[in-house]
């Protein structure tokens, strides 16, 4: 009853606002793994190996517009606002959508889903950020759970009706929604703690590579690596990965969306609410690590599984990586105000980017070794540099964010106002 009346508490305008923004950001980039084989079909790619091809060619693009995209609106963010950016991105991604159900071939596909990933790139980060800076640091962990939780519903209603429509339908139901979300927007304040900034020249993303900072950087990024190798891979290329396991049943990767993804949606609700009863972010995150990781092994490693097994270990893999909430408010708090913006928008994308490399890594690997023994070798390097880098990071839980980052270090944001004055 407590914990009801602490979300409610928490749920303004902004969050709700900012939640549905990133429903509307994993629908769309959850769609083509969905819809990839029937959307290549219909373009004229039907050899099962070139399907496989050009589907990670795709992929890679719209996750190389995503590591583009999350640069160029961090930098934004910092420099014009978190409002700037949210509305931005969201054009851009709407359209692009659009776009992707007017594909004609690979090539035409590639650079919508690049053009898209782009602008899907400044959603999350600004979205969180301008949570973060909104709240009160003791209930900013439910604020940023109630947004992801929002977000990933939007994973599950990609899954469902990317099955249930023709997938062009599919592709112009996301552009729409966004549009529409755009609307809404305009109802959203700016951050006060952005807006206390007086001096614009101190959001400089050069910042990060000095005072120990870049390392701090890296292994934000690499503790969210699993996350997306899980969603990438184990998910995407479900059908794939069970040929060589003997499993009794159809798997199809729609399905293995849909699970996974209810999964991630109730894991993020999960890891909000634990963290916030831990009082730790990292200790959540340790334990998540530790059972995705034994988790990936019984899914890769288990021959004669049935169709229904495989589900339900894609749903529970889903949990334990539905840390992304988590994460994110963790980086964002790592850094001050005047980079915060750059840190929690690039963070995720770049996260979501490294999902290029491990399908890289997987497409390489595929032809040397069994399907399901290279993706547990890609998946056993994410989660092994994930939780290195977790060891490397400070508590940020009780962590004041009113403050900023200087060549010297980190600063309260009332003492870098006066010394710039």
């Amino acid at each position: 009853m407590k914990f009801l009346r602490e979300l409610r508490s928490v749920l303004n305008l902004t969050v709700l606002v900012a939640g549905l923004g990133y429903f509307v950001d994993l629908f769309d980039i959850t769609l083509f793994g969905v819809v990839r084989v029937a959307s290549l079909k219909d373009i004229g790619i039907t050899d099962p190996a070139d399907i496989l091809q050009s589907g990670l060619l795709i992929y890679n693009a719209q996750m190389v517009g995503m590591m583009v995209g999350g640069l160029l609106w961090g930098v934004l963010a910092d420099k014009r606002g978190r409002l700037s950016v949210m509305f931005g991105s969201i054009l851009l991604y709407s359209f692009a959508n659009l776009a992707n159900a007017f594909a004609w071939d690979v090539t035409s596909y590639a650079v919508f889903r690049f053009l898209g990933g782009v602008g899907l790139a400044g959603e999350l980060g600004a979205a969180i950020t301008l949570v973060a800076e909104s709240l009160p640091k003791e209930k900013r962990g439910l604020g940023t759970t109630i947004v992801a939780t929002l977000g990933m519903l939007g994973i599950v209603a990609a899954a469902f009706l990317g099955q249930h429509m023709h997938w062009k339908t599919a592709y112009l139901t996301g552009g729409f929604m966004g549009i529409a979300l755009l609307f809404a927007r305009f109802k959203v304040s700016e951050s006060e703690l952005f807006q206390k900034k007086t001096d614009p020249s101190r959001a400089n993303p050069l910042l990060l590579l000095t005072g120990g900072r870049f390392l701090k950087y890296i292994c934000c990024i690499l503790i969210g690596v699993p996350i997306y190798f899980t969603t990438g891979i184990l998910f995407t290329f479900a059908p794939e990965l069970t040929a060589g396991l003997n499993v009794q049943g159809t798997v199809t990767a729609g399905n293995a969306i849909l699970y996974g993804s209810i999964g991630l949606t109730l894991g993020d609700l999960l890891a909000g609410v634990f963290s916030q009863w831990l009082k730790s972010r990292k200790r959540l995150v340790a334990l998540n690590l530790t059972a995705g990781f034994v988790l990936m092994l019984v899914y890769g490693l288990t021959p004669g599984l049935t169709s229904t097994m495989v589900y339900g270990l894609s749903f529970l893999i889903g949990i334990t990586v539905g840390y992304w909430a988590v994460l994110v408010t963790m980086a964002a708090e790592q850094f001050g105000t005047n980079i915060r913006g750059t840190v929690a928008t690039t963070v995720p994308n770049f996260v979501r980017g490294s999902a290029a490399l491990a399908a890289s890594g997987f497409a390489y690997l595929k032809g040397e070794v069994s399907v399901s023994t290279a993706a547990i070798i890609v998946g056993s390097v994410c989660f092994g540099l994930a939780l290195l880098a977790l060891t490397r990071l400070e508590e940020t839980f009780h962590r004041d964010l009113d403050y900023e980052e200087t060549a010297a270090g980190p600063q309260p944001a009332a003492q870098t106002s006066q010394s710039s004055t």
